[in-house]
């Protein structure tokens, strides 16, 4: 009689487990469709509703592929399980790649960002035009030039400085030119100033950002 108790004990302990198991395996299936969802509705998602939201997208797939990677274990071997995980994995790392590669290129380079901040958005590019530049605002550029480097001779690299002294003689390169098409004396004796001012402030700065630089080096 007792023998027949344990059994039956055992049976329905058993039972218990299965029934146990097989609601963890339903919520794993679940979590993992849940995730290959999620990365099917980003991809459809406009890439610039995508790009405006991107930060939120990335913390959210973290999230959920986690959750997926956690579900998997509760499923074990189930191939199909872990051939949808692998896909939406796939899927989502070409979308991110793809996404990255597009927001990078919509960024301006560290040079041209430079640049807009010395002479103002757009006004200076690759081909490094000065012919915007003219005798009614060439006290501005100036002026505009030589405060920004002043506002931020700390942060600038060797390189930084150098790209610097290359724009500014580009600058005294446009201000010869405008000399001859009516420069004020004025204006030439106020940009005088700031290009006093520039001088040794590029020779002391530059000196110091390539010693850090070496110092850096043997570190």
């Amino acid at each position: 009689m007792k023998n027949r108790i344990f059994i039956l004990g055992m049976a329905v302990t058993a039972l218990g487990f299965t029934s146990c198991q097989g609601e963890k395996e339903k919520e794993a299936e679940k979590t993992i469709d849940t995730y290959t969802v999620y990365v099917d509705s980003v991809s459809s998602v406009p890439a610039e509703d995508a790009k405006e939201n991107w930060q939120s997208i990335e913390a959210t797939y973290e999230l959920k592929s986690s959750q997926a990677e956690t579900a998997m274990s509760d499923l074990k071997d189930d191939e199909k399980a872990k051939e949808k995980v692998e896909a939406s994995k796939a899927k989502y790392a070409a979308l991110k790649a793809a996404m990255e590669a597009e927001m990078a290129a919509a960024q301006p380079s560290s040079k041209q960002a430079m640049r807009n901040e010395l002479f103002g958005e757009g006004k200076i590019g690759e081909d490094m035009n000065f012919d915007w530049v003219n005798a009614a605002n060439i006290h501005n550029v100036y002026q505009q030039f030589v405060h920004t480097v002043e506002n931020n001779k700390d942060a600038y690299s060797r390189e930084d400085w150098d790209e610097i002294k290359l724009m500014y003689e580009a600058l005294d390169s446009r201000k010869n030119t405008v000399e001859k098409e009516g420069l004020t004396s004025e204006d030439n004796r106020k940009i005088a100033a700031l290009k006093l001012k520039f001088a040794p402030m590029y020779t002391l700065n530059r000196m110091g950002a390539k010693s850090e630089e070496m110092e850096a080096a043997k570190k």
